[in-house]
């Protein structure tokens, strides 16, 4: 398949127009006003999180978390399918998917699983496949887990088997938390910094699964609570975390865990961040006794290179090169027309694509989609509801074609493209 860029103006499809050839078969979207063929999915409680899986075999899968449960949405082109729900009994506060996972709609033998976060601080593994029902293994709560909010959580980075076996955690606590999911299957490996105590069997356990270990935790402290966490499928060996005063870190944690083993207690007197990046103006703002905004800010990884890293801070967003450090300072700096801005999101099939939401009342449910080559033009903007309600989550969806972006605007899930095909 061979893209190609259309010589149209930087307005179209979020300031550029795309065109792709395959076969014999021409086609081309571009931006639009009046959203078409547009799916909604409605939850029976407000939505808390939402995580589009994007692993190649599950691109269709997005989990909604809502008050009680978590919902596993299979999306298609004019239709959404609930294909499981798992009932964890209190709110959810972030979602992530396992690199394991594979659809129902591209193989018989499908498998789901993905790990939840709940307000009460607790973790929970949720799983359900071709042949077993849904499944929900708790873990990480009381003394071995986290005392805050837990605000976001990614499985590792890579294509390593093991991309599956860790899944990091951060939270209000100034915590790092990455969890070993199989602490059995390496007995070699030296023990990690927290573990918890076994749980009594739950009626849902088979035999295996109430003598299953519990996962252990090593824990990495930050000076602030942390707000966004995200891995790369590129490495293997980071994280980027964010924090609420405008620091993004980029940690290598199995530095710090292999320094463990040496027995000298080295790990406590180092840290494993590679790089630490900031963004002046929410850090200045904070020292004046400012706020960013009421919900910090947040972070990603553009996903076809590990060098670019793009972040929302109040009403600005910021791109960094790491490639040219500039002190930690960013490459790209600029003010954005939302106020409030919430969420950071890299479009993951055009990476040079990246949205934004606010998590204003004031503005209402709104996006902002902008091109990396094109920070100075205006963006093109999607009010998906009025004011009051905002966008309280949102993603790009990996499926093939024109991108699509999946939102959570109270009870509703809503799925649309940025684009359409003429």
């Amino acid at each position: 398949m061979r893209k190609e860029r259309a010589r149209q103006g930087p307005t179209d499809l979020a300031l550029v127009s795309w065109s792709w050839v395959s076969g014999s078969t021409l086609c081309a979207f571009h931006s639009i006003h009046h959203r078409t063929m547009d799916l909604q999915f409605d939850h029976p409680t407000h939505i808390h999180a939402l995580r589009p899986c994007h692993t190649d075999d599950a691109t269709d899968l997005v989990a909604v978390g809502g008050t009680h449960t978590v919902e596993i949405l299979s999306v298609g082109t004019s239709d959404i399918r609930c294909i499981a729900s798992f009932h964890i009994g209190t709110r959810i506060t972030a979602i992530a998917w396992s690199s394991a996972t594979v659809s129902p709609r591209n193989s018989d033998n499908w498998s789901i699983q993905l790990a939840a976060a709940t307000e009460d601080y607790g973790l929970h593994l949720l799983s359900k496949s071709s042949v077993d029902p849904e499944y929900i293994y708790a873990f990480g709560g009381g003394t071995s887990g986290h005392h805050g909010l837990i605000n976001d959580m990614t499985f590792c980075g890579g294509w390593a088997e093991d991309s599956a076996r860790y899944v990091a955690t951060v939270s209000d606590d100034k915590m790092l938390m990455v969890w070993d999911l199989q602490p059995s299957s390496s007995p070699s490996r030296p023990h990690l910094s927290s573990e918890a105590p076994s749980r009594s069997p739950s009626p849902m356990d088979s035999p295996t699964t109430s003598s299953r270990p519990q996962p252990t935790a090593y824990v990495i402290p930050f000076p602030h609570p942390l707000t966004s966490i995200s891995s790369h499928p590129l490495t293997s060996k980071e994280f980027l975390v964010s924090d609420c005063r405008g620091s993004v870190y980029l940690t290598d944690w199995r530095s710090d865990l292999e320094a463990m083993d040496d027995g000298l207690g080295n790990a406590s007197l180092r840290h494993g961040n590679l790089v630490e990046l900031v963004e002046p103006w929410a850090m200045s703002a904070v020292g004046m006794g400012q706020h960013v905004g009421p919900w910090g800010g947040s972070t990603a990884w553009r996903s076809d290179s590990v060098e670019c890293i793009g972040g929302a801070f109040g009403n600005r967003f910021s791109i960094w090169d790491l490639s040219m450090l500039r002190g930690g300072k960013p490459a790209i700096a600029a003010q954005g027309t939302l106020d409030g801005g919430h969420k950071f999101r890299w479009c993951p099939t055009y990476p040079e694509h990246f949205g934004i939401s606010s998590h204003s009342p004031t503005r209402g449910a709104v996006i902002q989609i902008h091109n990396v080559n094109f920070v100075t033009a205006q963006p093109t903007v999607f009010t998906l509801r009025p004011r009051p309600q905002m966008v309280k989550d949102f993603d790009f969806l990996s499926m093939p074609g024109i991108p699509r972006i999946a939102a959570a605007v109270g009870r509703t899930m809503l799925v649309f493209p940025i684009g359409e095909e003429s």
